[in-house]
Parts: structure tokens; C-alpha cells; sequence
């Protein structure tokens, strides 16, 4: 079947704004079903995000596997243990073997790709840190980010949170920014000192 003249063009058309569409896929607005708060409880992923706060937030079913890296020092954390992973979470504190500037050097390069591609900046009682969301890039396998330095137990931390998508009808940044809250607090509770102390 040959196809007229103006339908080529016609149909390439719709399969540009169908794939320049499908970009933006991740980005979505609160509907009033989808509105149930971040909340704080157990069991948890990477011990610091809670599994029903990450179901909720990244529409995830089904059971889940992780896989951890590292010490309770320097460590990263990827849900599911296959895949790009749906959850990464990496945590770095600074120890006694540390260079004074080792975490400045690590914040001020997440600060300039953070604020490059427009970060929303958290509030001072989570420390120094942003939110952004990667929609391409070296990013977009996982584009929801939250990034903070924060003092716990008079020693600065960091904790990374990365999430591949966020459920239909939710903020993925405000989501992520309560998560960071929560993993904050539970920072503290594993590792014995109280955060923005």
C-alpha cells in the first residue's frame, strides 16, 4: 500500500512529538488520589528509606533486593540488585584519614551540577544541600536526586538519594526532600549522633 504524499510527513511528524512527548514521562502533577504524605516506618531500604515511602513514592510493587557496598563510613546502596536499580543511596562521612577539604570538594562538585539544571535548595535544617530532577544526561537512568551535607555528632556527612521514577500524580522533588528528612534521622539513630549537631 503506498501512502499518499502528505501522510509521510504527517506520520513522521506524530512520531517526533510522541517521542519529544515521552522525554518528560518521569515529570508529573499531584492528583488528588495521590496524595498520601512521606511518612517515617519500618522496614527500611539501604536502612535509611523507608520501603513504604519508597513504594509509595516510586510506584514500586513487588518484592525487592538490595544490595550494599562499603561501610558504615563511606557506602552506596542499590534497590533492586538487577537493573539500573530504582534506589541508590550513597552515604560519605568524614573521618579522622580524611583531608579537611575531601567533603568540600564532593559538595562543591554535586552544588554545580545541582544548580546547572535549576536544584531547588533544601532548608538549613538539613544542612547544605538540593533536589533536582535530570530529565537527559548522565542522570536520566535515574533523574529524582536529593543531595545534602549535614553535621551529625560534630563529624559532616552525605547523604545521596537517587530514585529512576515517581509515581503518577506525585512532586518527586518534595517526595524526595522528605525522604532525605527521614534518612537523615535514621542516619543518626545507626550511627549514634544527632543530626545538625
Amino acid at each position: 500500500m503506498r501512502l499518499p504524499r502528505l501522510g509521510v510527513p504527517l506520520l513522521l511528524g506524530l512520531l517526533i512529538t510522541s517521542a519529544c512527548t515521552m522525554k518528560n514521562e518521569g515529570v508529573s502533577t499531584p492528583t488528588p488520589d495521590n496524595t498520601e504524605m512521606i511518612a517515617d516506618s519500618a522496614p527500611y531500604l539501604c536502612g535509611l528509606v523507608p520501603e513504604r515511602a519508597f513504594r509509595l513514592a516510586g510506584g514500586v510493587a513487588g518484592p525487592l533486593e538490595e544490595r550494599t557496598n562499603g561501610t558504615g563510613e563511606d557506602g552506596d546502596c542499590l534497590v533492586p540488585t538487577t537493573g539500573p536499580g530504582l534506589l541508590e543511596v550513597v552515604w560519605i562521612r568524614e573521618t579522622a584519614g580524611s583531608s579537611p577539604e575531601y567533603l568540600d570538594d564532593l559538595m562543591d562538585d554535586r552544588r554545580k551540577v545541582f544548580t546547572r539544571h535549576g536544584a531547588m535548595k533544601l532548608s538549613s535544617d538539613l544542612g547544605e544541600g538540593y533536589a533536582v530532577y535530570f530529565p537527559e544526561g548522565p542522570f536520566s537512568d535515574r533523574p529524582y536526586q536529593v543531595t545534602a551535607r549535614f553535621s551529625c555528632g560534630g563529624k559532616d556527612r552525605i547523604i545521596d538519594l537517587a530514585l529512576a521514577k515517581v509515581s503518577k500524580g506525585r512532586d518527586g522533588i518534595k517526595d524526595m526532600v522528605e525522604l532525605m528528612r527521614i534518612a537523615q534521622k535514621r542516619y543518626g539513630l545507626l550511627h549514634g549522633c544527632t543530626p545538625g549537631a
